[in-house]
């Protein structure tokens, strides 16, 4: 792993006394870029939101920045042009790109049922790496890249138990998961989500990695469905990964799905597809989430939350993990 062309250019403006939100960019990216260099990595928050008064998200892909403002409060959801003003001639002067290299994106709350929906109608894909691995993203096109950054350091663990196994991922998006997993060894991966969008978009993953299709299905299809005739079918997964939406409206699904009601009627009807020895990983970015160790009582669960966060997202709520195995049974 030696000879990737990880885009990482050097600052060109030196520290300004005037503006701590440049300096503070400055001096984040100056040392994520070190470890970005060691990890063959160029996609990569470089501030998040450190300054009350700058509540800003800028993430950093290869040379463009995906940034995303946030209400200061509850009742003004209006970016003010001079935070706007600000975080726009920083990035400008400390890495001389052009206004186009710049993405903006505005956090406002959502409503309950709004789906995460296409914002333009024109194609504008380029390749970034994570651990040396191709990854395609997309800052114009969609709410969300293609890529989530604060499940770096997850899809590692996940990657790690799946060498010579066989690997289930729902809800899978891009299949970043499923990529990694076949990127360290898994012998077969299937992904599973209902977008016709997303699944395509994960075959081109594993096609830049130049990964076998034959040996890693993209399956278009309702998860909760696709689960219910799985167990029917009584398919064994030796490591599965779950991170589903917070909340799920799609006309494609024949009800309202809610993570914290539906959880566990998820992971119950998923544990039954685990091989002997197996391992389930579930993730969530619900902030209030509350999982019932109680509820699965043949398990072991191990919250693996800050074994997963990386270096680069500040906010250790970002997202909750666990890792679900089944308890030995006892010697006689």
């Amino acid at each position: 792993m030696s000879d990737f062309p990880c885009y990482l250019p050097s600052l060109l403006d030196t520290e300004d006394k005037n503006c701590i939100l440049k300096n503070r960019i400055r001096k984040n990216y100056q040392h994520l870029r070190k470890w970005a260099k060691r990890t063959h990595t160029d996609c990569f928050r470089i501030y998040d939101r450190d300054i009350k008064e700058y509540p800003v998200a800028i993430d950093f892909y290869a040379g463009r920045f995906c940034v995303q403002y946030f209400s200061y409060d509850r009742e003004h959801d209006e970016t003010p042009p001079s935070l706007q003003q600000a975080t726009n001639q920083a990035l400008l002067s400390l890495f001389g790109v052009n206004k186009e290299a710049i993405y903006e994106r505005t956090r406002i709350r959502r409503k309950k049922v709004e789906q995460y929906e296409k914002v333009a109608d024109e194609d504008d894909f380029f390749i970034v790496y994570e651990y040396g691995v191709k990854f395609k993203v997309n800052l114009l096109n969609y709410l969300d890249t293609g890529l989530f950054l604060d499940h770096r350091e997850t899809r590692q663990r996940v990657a790690s138990l799946c060498q010579g196994k066989r690997l289930l991922n729902l809800f899978a998006y891009t299949c970043s998961f499923s990529v990694q997993a076949a990127v360290a060894g898994a012998c077969y991966t299937k992904s599973v989500d209902m977008s016709n969008t997303y699944t395509s978009w994960g075959r081109d993953n594993f096609t830049l990695n130049q990964l076998p299709l034959q040996d890693h299905d993209i399956v278009r299809a309702d998860c909760l469905k696709f689960l219910d005739e799985a167990v029917q079918k009584k398919e064994r997964y030796d490591v599965i990964v779950i991170d589903p939406p917070t909340l799920s409206r799609s006309k494609k699904m024949d009800q309202m799905f809610d993570i914290q009601l539906d959880y566990i009627s998820l992971l119950s009807k998923a544990l039954k597809l685990l091989s002997e020895g197996g391992k389930l990983v579930f993730s969530t970015n619900l902030r209030s989430f509350s999982f019932d160790v109680c509820a699965f009582p043949s398990y072991q669960v191990q919250d693996i939350t800050e074994k997963t966060l990386p270096l680069d997202f500040h906010n250790k709520k970002i997202h909750k993990c666990w890792i679900l195995s089944k308890k030995s049974c006892p010697q006689v």
